[in-house]
């Protein structure tokens, strides 16, 4: 599949951002340029939003129940 043109759960942005955010906080870096700035804004807006959401609580297993359960539903993008 293509990598690029897969769907993303909320599940998997929560968790990617959440892990980009502990890899920054790690490095410590303290001089941004003002694209990163904004990136660093749209993050924290994003993460703010999506963590008032279920998938917060949620695990990898429970999404791929879900998946596998809903895969005879033969639903589309």
């Amino acid at each position: 599949k293509d990598a690029n043109a897969a769907l993303l759960s909320n599940f998997e942005v929560y968790q990617l951002l959440t892990d980009l955010k502990q890899q920054r906080k790690e490095s410590g870096k303290t001089k941004q340029s003002s694209g990163q700035q904004n990136l660093n804004t749209i993050m924290y807006e994003t993460l703010k939003y999506i963590s008032k959401t279920p998938c917060r609580y949620q695990t990898p297993e429970t999404v791929r129940e879900f998946l596998v359960a809903m895969k005879d539903h033969k639903l589309t993008k």
